[in-house]
């Protein structure tokens, strides 16, 4: 049967993506830590992680896993071990990482006062924090911030989430909240990620608890999974910006619409480079909700 030290260990090698730096999260030895990993892992029958030099990358049953226990594991904290690494050359072009739907609506309306070279890359919101510590990019937007000593944050705007249906979804017609709860928890959902990040920050707002949901479909893309609202698929969680369009072709409909949360986005950049991006952090975060 596995110990729930295991569960412990294996999330923080998911958040970290490395035994060493889990280790120094959890404060404990090392060779301990991969122990905990190797019986977890004969527990389940399958390996967790892909191992490579650089780091432990997850396999799908590794993502599906933390999902499942994320919720049930409360007192876990973000690491907050930054990589050292090397400064990169001096900047020419700024590298500018986002997701693709926040990029298209809310950057590029900035960038077009901007007379400055700018190379985009779209990566999805962890991946982006791991560029930005690996130097592989200047400027990222993000949803949360991260206690990495290299790392500033500048505020950019607020974004509201709310629950999408369907436009013909059935929808339960009460305002109990305990009743609505377990309606939203029994349908089927699809989520940008295993880690349901806004649906949880709407059910800790509203519910006062963790989400338990299994979501359906996992579609790292905010228009694509408004697509598949739209095409019946579930329910989704998603920016008030993103739905105009869906709302006036009637393809869609916001549901318990006070069930809405607002979540700040960031602009993050490193502390070293702070000079050279005065210009366009200026233009970035000017003109703010």
């Amino acid at each position: 049967m596995a110990n729930f030290e295991w569960y412990r260990s294996f999330i923080a090698i998911y958040k970290c993506g490395s035994v060493l730096e889990a280790a120094k999260l959890r404060n404990m030895p090392q060779p301990e830590i991969s122990q905990q990993l190797a019986s977890l892992e004969a527990e389940v029958g399958q390996a967790l992680f892909i191992r490579t030099t650089r780091k432990m990358v997850a396999t799908d049953r590794s993502k599906s896993l933390f999902f499942e226990l994320a919720p049930l594991i409360e007192s876990l904290e973000e690491t907050t071990m930054a990589l050292k690494i090397t400064s990169p050359p001096g900047l020419g072009a700024v590298r500018l990482g986002s997701t693709h739907e926040f990029y298209g609506n809310c950057i590029i309306p900035r960038l077009s006062k901007l007379n400055m070279h700018t190379i985009s890359y779209f990566e999805s919101e962890h991946q982006l924090v791991e560029s930005l510590r690996e130097d592989k990019l200047d400027i990222i937007t993000t949803l949360k911030k991260i206690d990495f000593p290299e790392i500033e944050y500048l505020r950019l705007k607020d974004e509201e989430f709310v629950i999408v249906a369907p436009k013909n979804f059935e929808i339960i017609d009460t305002t109990n909240l305990v009743i609505i709860e377990e309606w939203l928890t029994s349908q089927p959902w699809i989520s940008y990620g295993f880690e349901l990040p806004i649906i949880r920050k709407i059910w800790r707002a509203h519910f006062l608890k963790h989400p338990l949901i299994k979501p359906l479909h996992v579609i790292p893309s905010l228009n694509i999974i408004l697509k598949a609202v739209e095409n019946e698929m579930g329910l989704s969680a998603l920016p008030q910006y993103l739905l105009e369009k869906s709302l006036k072709a009637d393809k869609s409909k916001i549901i318990f619409a006070n069930l809405s949360v607002k979540s700040e986005s960031f602009i993050a950049y490193k502390t070293k480079n702070k000079q050279s991006l005065e210009k366009i952090l200026s233009v970035l975060v000017e003109d703010n909700n």
